[in-house]
């Protein structure tokens, strides 16, 4: 199995829906994405995606996410726009494009994050 891996940023506000605590009430964060793909062989010329080509689907879907209100996002109107359902978020709308996606991790901190699979 081969796997790779490659990181971007967006910086965003939200608050926490029904969570009692500082997190309620609107703050932001300037978050780092881990994207990983994987695949049990090799493509043409030995990789299992271009990181060129992953770099540029993780950048265009971010770019609804930068700099935004999260909680003004549709989805995130109905789903509270916590790490983890950001990582899913994420993770839902780059498998569209990204067939042999692994994973989504979501830091909010340094030492803070969340990480979806299937």
């Amino acid at each position: 199995m081969y796997s790779i891996k490659v990181e971007a940023h967006f910086s965003s506000a939200h608050n926490l829906r029904g969570y009692k605590g500082k997190c309620e009430e609107l703050h932001g964060h300037n978050w780092k994405i881990e994207v990983a793909v994987e695949s049990n062989a090799l493509g043409k010329p030995g990789m299992v995606m271009d990181f060129k080509e992953l770099k540029a689907r993780v950048y265009e879907l971010l770019e609804k996410l930068d700099h935004k209100y999260l909680n003004n996002i549709p989805y995130f109107k109905k789903v509270n726009p916590t790490s983890e359902n950001i990582a899913k978020y994420i993770y839902d709308k780059l498998k569209r494009k990204v067939s042999s996606l692994k994973s989504v991790t979501v830091w909010e901190s340094h030492n803070s994050c969340a990480t979806y699979y299937e």
